[in-house]
Formats: C-alpha cells, structure tokens, sequence
C-alpha cells in the first residue's frame, strides 16, 4: 500500500470490511470471480474507491470462514499497478 495516498487508506479499510464480511463469495457489481488466476493469487476481485480505482485481490477459506487479502494495487486504464510496480492482467 505503499504507492496509495494514505488519505485512502481508511476507505479502502472500510470497503474491505463492508464488502467481505458477509458473503464475500458472492458475486457483485463491483466483486467478481477471476475468469484466470491474478499473477498476485487469488480468486476474486473488489473493485473500489473514486472511480473504482483501486482493486482489492483475496482468496476465501470456506472452511475456516476466512478472508486473505493479498494485494491492494491501483488501477489506471488498462493498467494495474502493486506496489508501484505493474502487473499484468
């Protein structure tokens, strides 16, 4: 999160929270299963924050009812940016 403008990062803790505690399997207009595997791991997406910018990617543990978030990037036009570094598609 170190390339996000900390005055972000209380929305995107909020989102996180109101999106993925309940039912974060559950597709959404702005949560949606990956069609691929994200080169960061995960299956899902959240997308978020002023013109849903920043994505959010996280794998759901069924069993022990769990969330792992696994990266915070940003996105600007068809690119993806973690970490300030980008990652492809």
């Amino acid at each position: 999160m170190r390339e996000i403008e900390p005055k972000y990062y209380s929305l995107i803790r909020t989102e996180i929270e109101k999106q993925l505690k309940y039912q974060p399997a559950v597709e959404t207009k702005n949560r949606k299963p990956l069609k691929r595997p994200a080169t960061l791991g995960g299956d899902w997406e959240l997308r978020l924050g002023p013109d849903n910018r920043f994505r959010v990617f996280y794998e759901v543990d069924t069993e022990h009812r769990a969330v792992h978030i696994l990266a915070v990037g940003i996105k600007e036009g068809n690119r993806l940016f973690v970490g300030g570094e980008e990652v492809a598609l």
